[in-house]
């Protein structure tokens, strides 16, 4: 019986390249699965009453001054899915609203028309990694709970806002976020 110590150490070295490749591609996988992401949307707040909201700068390039309501209408325990849509001038993230997101999101945009809806997000723990994305400006109501916004956000970020809030949303349909 022969045996070719060459060809067994190419096996094994073969072997080797591919548990490795299939390891490095779960880790990513299970990186992205432990990614979750927040959204705060905000209604822009006209009354300069004491104590009724806050004045926040959205869009870093050039900066645009909202007053906002102190608490957010919709969050992510709202979302059902999120996705990045291509557009002309680049991409933008789509929001599908549950059912009572959808109603939330059909009262506000049927009775402020001419207002800004202010979006806010996380996508990770790094506090660099957060801020007000959108004040995309309600011309209509919005009766079908899909919000579709152009964020102040690398394609990369955008991407990982999505990611977050469609595991968020397959956390919180599970159960497991309240």
């Amino acid at each position: 019986m022969n045996f070719y110590a060459r060809r067994f150490n190419l096996y094994l070295l073969l072997l080797a390249v591919g548990l490795l490749s299939v390891t490095g591609c779960q880790t990513d996988k299970n990186k992205e699965d432990k990614q979750v992401a927040s959204i705060r949307i905000h209604i822009e707040n006209r009354a300069q009453l004491a104590n009724t909201g806050q004045t926040v700068s959205v869009v870093r390039s050039s900066p645009v001054l909202v007053t906002i309501g102190p608490e957010p209408i919709l969050t992510e325990a709202n979302v059902l899915a999120a996705r990045l849509l291509q557009t002309e001038g680049g991409y933008a993230i789509e929001v599908q609203l549950d059912s009572s997101g959808t109603y939330i999101l059909e009262q506000y945009t049927s009775a402020n028309s001419g207002k800004h809806l202010v979006i806010f997000c996380q996508w990770s723990e790094v506090a660099k990694d957060s801020r007000w994305l959108a004040a995309p400006l309600i011309t209509h109501r919005i009766p079908n709970g899909v919000l579709s916004f152009t964020p102040d956000a690398t394609e990369a970020e955008s991407k990982q806002i999505v990611i977050g809030l469609n595991n968020m949303a397959k956390q919180i349909a599970k159960g497991k976020m309240k």
